[in-house]
């Protein structure tokens, strides 16, 4: 009776009601998902499972949901902006004329009954894209015995790429102990983050480094390579360094002890009197002090 009184509403405050209505009734309702994949710029169906031929005049409502993100896609018997000119609805499903990567996301629809029946199904829509050429953060230089992080990072595949590195053109296995090029390196690999660890870096670690980036659409991207010098602490350089730190230190302290030895830090201005002459004997109006100086 609460939700037939609801569909009877005015049409303004009508789509929160009734979403409240089936976000409290959907607790019993039966949900099925499914993941659906479709290359960029195709067409693409996303099946309404919810539906039920057999309810007598059902209400269907689409929402799509990115991230955090909840917005109505059907509701009243029509499409919200801006789907109306990309989208053709039908009781069973939705077919988009072409899909873009912004149209990846949840597509959930709700099917009510006229005796308060309630079915909801949710399509998991993937828009495939290739990935970009990835970019890799590799630093120039690393100290031997010390952590080195090198990033691969991809913006545009759909689903999110793996990534792979390469050292000197040779695919790096994620487990450097089972190659024997790679044995006497210590480092992992994480291929979906694209993070290359090593720890510690050591003298076998120099070479040239790249990543690739593949999401089994279209071909894999490389990036450019980079190349990476493992050294060891430069000590002499460090002291050295400080030694010449020392030596301009006590330049400039000796320079302030002989400034001041020679008085250039001293004030002239204490030896200085102010003397007044005499004032002559004058009319009233004229001015009395005759003059001042400084000795």
């Amino acid at each position: 009776m609460a939700a037939a009184g609801r569909r009877g509403a005015g049409p303004g405050p009508l789509p929160v009601l009734l979403l409240c209505a089936a976000a409290g009734s959907l607790v019993g309702a039966q949900i099925t998902s499914e993941t659906k994949e479709v290359p960029e710029n195709q067409s693409a169906d996303i099946p309404c499972s919810a539906y039920r031929s057999k309810w007598n005049n059902p209400r269907i409502e689409w929402k799509f949901q990115k991230g955090s993100s909840l917005v109505l896609f059907y509701y009243g018997g029509q499409l919200t902006e801006p789907y109306k000119t990309r989208v053709q609805f039908s009781p069973t499903m939705i077919h988009f004329t072409t899909v873009t990567r912004a149209d990846t996301g949840k597509y959930i629809c709700e099917v009510v009954g006229e005796n308060s029946e309630i079915a909801k199904s949710e399509v998991n829509l993937i828009v495939q894209v290739p990935p970009s050429k990835p970019v890799a953060h590799v630093p120039t230089s690393a100290t031997i015995g010390s952590k080195a992080l090198l990033r691969c990072t991809e913006t545009d595949g759909s689903p999110p790429p793996t990534f792979q590195w390469y050292k000197n053109s040779m695919l790096m296995p994620a487990d450097p102990k089972t190659s024997l090029t790679f044995r006497n390196s210590s480092y992992t690999i994480d291929s979906t983050t694209g993070v290359l660890t090593f720890e510690p870096v050591s003298s076998f670690d120099t070479g040239d480094y790249y990543c690739e980036a593949s999401n089994n659409v279209g071909s894999s991207q490389r990036s450019e390579a980079i190349h990476m010098e493992a050294s060891e602490v430069n000590v002499g350089g460090i002291v050295a360094a400080v030694v010449v730190l020392l030596m301009v230190l006590a330049l400039v302290a000796f320079g302030i002890w002989f400034a001041y030895t020679r008085g250039f830090f001293s004030s002239d201005t204490a030896g200085k009197k102010v003397i007044y002459s005499q004032p002559s004997h004058r009319s009233e109006g004229e001015f009395k002090q005759t003059s001042s100086f400084l000795v």
